[in-house]
């Protein structure tokens, strides 16, 4: 038996050898380019719906490969009917994550979203700790005088589908400004804020509205496309009442309501998974500690 072993084993490394004597560069270059495209097309699926899609992908493949190591031929013959239909039904569904796609190849600066964009202009448009800080500002001082607010914070999961039915703003996230863009009667103020990093991107945005039958009656529309945009993205929003002044949280299609600052300022942190980085100055902030060590002591 042992002696078996052996002789399959190399008998396999002879195989081994002489298929390296057929490789050529030509296909050492057929394997980088194939790499090269399997990893931008993952890494441009992770920042659309369709990442959620692949997971549920896997699971029915899974299935079907239990199916046919079990023998059922039944199911295997449903399944062969089916794939046909399947593959149509997939590109419709995709419709719009492709034309995304084919849109990114015909830009000229497509390279750096898969990543050999600079690292510190990278770190600059991320999102900080002082955007937090305007966002609950601002949320706070329209909830006083009861401005009705809509601000949608990009994750991973693109938004620019979105982006398309606002005007253009591009500029960075301040208190102020978002303030003045949901004043009343202002150009602006109908429709939500899209920000993406560290900048306000597009304002005046449409957004889906959510179909959930457990939402309260009393919510609106304002609230009704916060819980919309979360059910179809993996975005963060935030909700100002016109009617009560009070602040909601829409993530992953839960709404969480009647928030003050503070506790706005921590679901934000949590969700954007900003506990335990570093402040605007550079000193650590411990996870659920609002200050830093030398703010505390100032204010003593």
């Amino acid at each position: 038996m042992q002696w078996q072993w052996l002789k399959q084993a190399d008998d396999y490394l002879n195989s081994i050898k002489t298929y390296a004597n057929t490789v050529d560069l030509l296909d050492v270059a057929e394997m980088l380019i194939i790499a090269f495209l399997v990893y931008y097309i993952l890494a441009w699926m992770k920042t659309t719906r369709s990442w959620r899609m692949l997971k549920g992908l896997i699971v029915i493949f899974l299935f079907l490969a239990i199916v046919y190591i079990m023998e059922m031929t039944t199911i295997i013959r449903l399944a062969q009917n089916v794939l046909g239909f399947a593959v149509t039904a997939l590109i419709v569904v995709l419709q719009p994550e492709l034309r995304q796609a084919l849109e990114q190849l015909g830009q000229k600066n497509f390279l750096p979203s898969i990543g050999f964009s600079d690292s510190s202009a990278k770190k600059e448009d991320a999102f900080s700790e002082r955007t937090v800080n305007e966002i609950t500002k601002a949320c706070a001082e329209m909830g006083k005088v009861k401005t009705g607010a809509l601000i949608v914070i990009e994750r991973v999961e693109s938004l620019k589908d979105y982006e398309r039915t606002g005007i253009e703003v591009d500029a960075i996230v301040s208190s102020q400004l978002l303030i003045n863009i949901f004043e009343h009667n202002t150009p602006l103020h109908d429709g939500a804020v899209i920000v993406r990093g560290n900048r306000i991107t597009y304002a005046t945005c449409y957004l889906p509205l959510s179909d959930n039958l457990g939402l309260s009656k009393d919510l609106g529309t304002r609230h009704r496309a916060g819980v919309g945009i979360s059910e179809a993205t993996d975005s963060l929003t935030l909700i100002v009442s016109e009617e009560t002044g009070g602040i909601s949280v829409a993530h992953e299609g839960k709404l969480e309501r009647h928030l003050n600052a503070e506790e706005l300022k921590s679901k934000i942190r949590q969700i954007m998974k900003m506990d335990g980085e570093e402040d605007a100055k550079g000193r650590h902030r411990r996870k659920g500690k609002g200050k830093a060590k030398g703010e505390e002591q100032a204010a003593e």
